[in-house]
């Protein structure tokens, strides 16, 4: 539980009142690699932080798994919509490798606006920076070659190439496995 508190103090330091209140609702749960924390149809309602793990997020077009993301150590995950919206969402959040991560729900989440609104700026400054990673990584794999998207992943993300197998790399870079294993061998 330190390690989320050490990430929130990062952004902005915590009151002890709004600490001690973290402290008594956090939980955690331990998930084992190929374990789902959300299936496509179900409403996230929770919002993590992955203390240890990496998780995947991916969709289904047309039968097949098309990722859109990866999430490691010290990131927070949401299904976007479906948790802002408390809505069925249309993402799997799965775990890659045994993964702990401890969470919140989302009312006490927005409990936690109102009854410490200095977190409010904890949560505009996460979602700028999600919003910033998201653009940059849309500009990355939308608009540049293949073998650009991969220097980009080398330079930006070298531990995906360690930990995510190749089919799921391939799928988030929208490049076929072949070309995948060929730009590996380039470089």
């Amino acid at each position: 539980m330190e390690d989320v508190f050490a990430f929130l103090d990062s952004i902005q330091p915590l009151s002890p009142e709004l600490r001690a209140h973290l402290g008594t609702i956090l939980q955690n749960r331990l998930l084992f690699k190929k374990e789902y924390l959300l299936k496509a149809g179900h409403v996230c309602r929770n919002i993590y932080f992955i203390s240890k793990g990496m998780l995947r997020c991916y969709y289904l077009k047309d039968e097949a798994e098309v990722c859109s993301w990866f999430m490691k150590e010290g990131d927070v995950v949401i299904s976007i919509e479906s948790f802002y919206n408390q809505s069925p969402g249309y993402e799997y959040l799965q775990a890659l490798e045994e993964t702990e991560v401890y969470y919140i729900s989302h009312a006490q989440l927005q409990h936690i606006y109102q009854a410490f609104p200095e977190f409010n700026i904890t949560g505009r400054i996460l979602t700028q920076r999600y919003h910033q990673h998201w653009a940059w990584q849309l500009f990355a794999i939308r608009m540049q070659r293949a073998d650009e998207r991969y220097q980009w992943l080398m330079d930006d993300h070298p531990e995906l190439l360690l930990r995510v197998p190749g089919k799921h790399l391939a799928s988030y870079l929208d490049i076929a496995e072949v070309t995948l294993s060929k730009l590996k061998a380039r470089y």
